[in-house]
C-alpha cells in the first residue's frame, strides 16, 4: 500500500493495490481504487489490534448515521477503535463528510473489488432465475434480489481480504442500534478470553433460503474430518448428532470476530467448497448461517461467547440485557422487549452446550 504523506488537513487519499506490485503497469493502473482516510492521524486508545467494519451504500447515510452515533455515544468516544466503510460503488463526499464529522477515530472509506462483488460469470443465470422465482412465490424476503445475495457472498468469503482490513486481527460489525454503554472493552475480552466469534441474538434460519446446505457442509465434513474440533458446537446446531440442521444460528448484523478464523484452512476450504456449489446465487445462503456452521464446527465451542450484557435492536427483533446487567449499562430498553427465551429463539440451545 502506497500512501500520501499525512497533513494538517482533514483527510488524505490512500492509494489501495487490488493486485501486483509497484511499479505499476497499465493493467495494474485499472485495478487502483482511490480510498478516503479521514482523521488520519488519530491513535486508537484501545489497545487491541481491532476495527469496526461497515458495509453500507450511500443511500444508506441515515441509517449509517443512526448506527454511528450511538456505537460511538455508547462505546467507541471512549475508545477511538478506526471505522472502515465498505461499498461497491465509491463513496459519495457527502457520505464521507457527513460520517467522519462523527467520530474522531480514524475511519475509511474503501471500494469492493468487482469480483468479490458482483455474481460470477460461471453460474447458471437460468437456474439462478428460477430459484429467485421459486422463492418469491414463497413470500420469502429479498427473493429476487441479486444484490441481496452479492452481499451475503461478500460477508461470506471475501469481506476479510479487503486490503483495508489485511492489517486487523478483530472487527465489530456495530450497523445496529445500542441501548446500553458498554464500559469495558469486548475486544480485550475476546483476546484474553481466547475467544473467536461473539454474538447477542439466535434463531432460527429460514429454511427455503438455504434447502441444500447443511447437505452440502454434510459432504464437506465427510471429506475434510481433520477441520472438525473435537470439542465442537455440533448439538448447537442439531438435534440428531448432525444428521438434519435444526436451523439455528447467530445473527451476523452484530458480531465481534477474529478474522483470522476467517483466514485460516479450514474456513476457506469450507467457503471455496459451498461457492463451488453455487448456493449462494441457485438458493440464498446467508452469511450468518454460514458463519455460524463454520464457527459451530471448526472451533471449539468455549470459543463462542454470547454477549448478554450489550443491548441491540436490528429489526425486527432486540436483545435488551436483563437484571442488574440492565441497571450497570444505563440501558434504555424495554426489558420485556427480548428476544432470548421466546419460541423463535436459539439462545437456549447455546446455553445447553455447557449446562446439560
Amino acid at each position: 500500500m502506497f500512501s500520501l504523506p499525512a497533513s494538517s488537513r482533514k483527510y488524505f487519499v490512500v492509494l489501495v493495490v487490488l493486485g501486483g506490485d509497484t511499479p505499476f503497469s497499465d493493467e495494474q493502473l485499472a485495478t487502483i481504487s482511490h480510498t478516503r482516510v479521514y482523521h488520519p492521524d488519530a491513535q486508537p486508545v484501545g489497545k487491541e489490534n481491532a476495527t469496526l467494519v461497515f458495509l453500507a451504500r450511500n443511500s444508506d447515510l441515515d441509517d449509517v448515521k443512526t448506527s454511528v452515533e450511538r456505537m460511538e455515544r455508547r462505546y467507541n468516544h471512549q475508545n477511538r477503535y478506526p471505522w472502515v466503510f465498505l461499498n461497491e460503488q465509491p463513496f459519495t463526499d457527502e457520505f464521507m463528510e457527513t460520517v467522519a464529522n462523527m467520530t474522531e477515530a480514524q475511519i475509511s472509506f474503501g471500494l469492493i473489488p468487482p469480483e468479490h462483488w458482483y455474481q460470477p460469470e460461471w453460474i447458471d443465470e437460468e437456474k439462478a432465475t428460477q430459484g429467485r422465482q421459486k422463492m418469491h412465490e414463497q413470500n420469502i424476503i429479498y427473493a429476487e434480489s441479486v444484490p441481496y445475495r452479492n452481499m451475503c457472498r461478500f460477508n461470506s468469503g471475501f469481506f476479510f481480504k479487503h486490503e483495508l482490513l489485511q492489517s486487523y486481527k478483530y472487527y465489530w460489525r456495530p450497523n445496529v442500534d445500542y441501548f446500553c454503554n458498554i464500559a469495558y472493552d469486548p475486544f480485550t475480552y475476546m483476546r484474553e478470553n481466547e475467544k473467536i466469534y461473539g454474538w447477542t441474538i439466535s434463531f432460527y434460519e429460514w429454511e427455503p433460503t438455504i434447502p441444500t446446505l447443511w447437505e452440502t457442509t454434510k459432504e464437506f465434513m465427510a471429506q475434510h474430518p481433520g477441520y472438525i474440533h473435537p470439542d465442537n458446537a455440533m448439538r448447537y446446531l442439531s438435534d440428531d448428532g448432525g444428521k438434519t440442521y435444526n436451523l439455528c444460528h447467530f445473527w451476523s448484523n452484530f458480531e465481534i470476530a477474529d478474522m483470522d478464523f476467517w483466514r485460516s484452512p479450514a474456513y476457506q476450504a469450507y467457503f471455496d467448497f459451498l461457492e463451488s456449489r453455487g448456493g449462494f446465487y441457485y438458493e440464498r445462503w446467508g452469511d450468518a448461517p454460514v458463519h455460524s456452521i463454520a464457527v459451530a464446527l471448526f472451533a471449539p465451542k468455549t470459543a463462542i461467547h454470547f454477549f448478554r450484557d450489550v443491548g441491540y435492536r436490528h429489526e425486527p427483533f432486540q436483545h435488551c440485557p436483563q437484571g442488574e446487567t440492565y441497571k450497570q449499562g444505563s440501558c434504555t430498553c424495554k426489558r420485556w422487549d427480548n428476544i432470548d427465551y421466546r419460541s423463535n429463539s436459539c439462545t437456549p440451545r447455546f446455553e445447553r452446550l455447557f449446562y446439560d
